[in-house]
């Protein structure tokens, strides 16, 4: 994938320079972001149990790529796309064995058909909700027909889609059955979902949603 960013919507470069200004500290949040977690490791266990083996694995929205380095661990062949070039070059750094791209989510240099899951791991919650479609098309373009769709987002319990202070970029909470009809609308089917209570340094509920790829 080329080096470069065409952004076609200004959010999308408020985004990738929000994320290279605080990278540093951002890498130092996520690196161990999972360890105290463990209802959302189990759920991305059962995602690789579905997609080990059927094919490469995008972690898209990957960030300083620890959770791609974590899929590795669980034996998937994965690789992480990210906006900013400054996390992509942390993601480097830190797992030069593993492969990561300069890259936005809707516009993935990735052949149709050719991957056997996808996860989006809080990365969807930055794109403003009238766009949600076309990246969920995108999910469903790059993945094999019975591919696996792991999303993770902040859910929004009892009402509608809600902005929300995110501490880097204006961000969004989802009711999940809403992200689940977008995707549904996509071309997927829901498998099942995983809902959590915020833990003691978190705001809001969180949402896991596992959709397989028609045919």
């Amino acid at each position: 994938m080329n080096e470069t960013l065409d952004e076609s919507t200004a959010h999308l470069r408020a985004t990738a320079d929000a994320y290279d200004a605080v990278a540093d500290l951002y890498a130092d949040f996520a690196r161990d972001a999972l360890a105290p977690l463990p209802l959302d490791r189990a759920v991305i266990a059962a995602f690789a149990d579905l997609v080990r083996g059927a094919g490469p694995v995008a972690e898209l929205g990957c960030g300083p790529g620890a959770v791609t380095a974590h899929l590795r661990d669980l034996g998937l062949d994965a690789f992480g796309v990210d906006l900013s070039a400054a996390l992509v070059a942390i993601a480097r750094r830190e797992y030069p064995d593993l492969r990561f791209d300069i890259g936005s989510m809707d516009a993935l240099a990735v052949d149709d058909g050719a991957l056997g899951g996808v996860l989006s791991w809080y990365s969807v919650i930055h794109l403003p909700p009238p766009e949600i479609p076309s990246y969920l098309a995108e999910f469903r373009r790059v993945l094999a027909p019975g591919g696996h769709l792991l999303l993770a987002f902040f859910e929004a319990e009892g009402g509608p889609v809600a902005a929300f202070d995110h501490k880097v970029a204006t961000a969004y909470r989802w009711p999940a059955d809403d992200l689940a009809a977008a995707a549904g609308a996509a071309g997927f089917t829901e498998v099942g979902r995983m809902l959590r209570e915020p833990g003691p340094q978190e705001r809001f509920r969180r949402g896991h949603l596992l959709m397989r790829a028609g045919e």
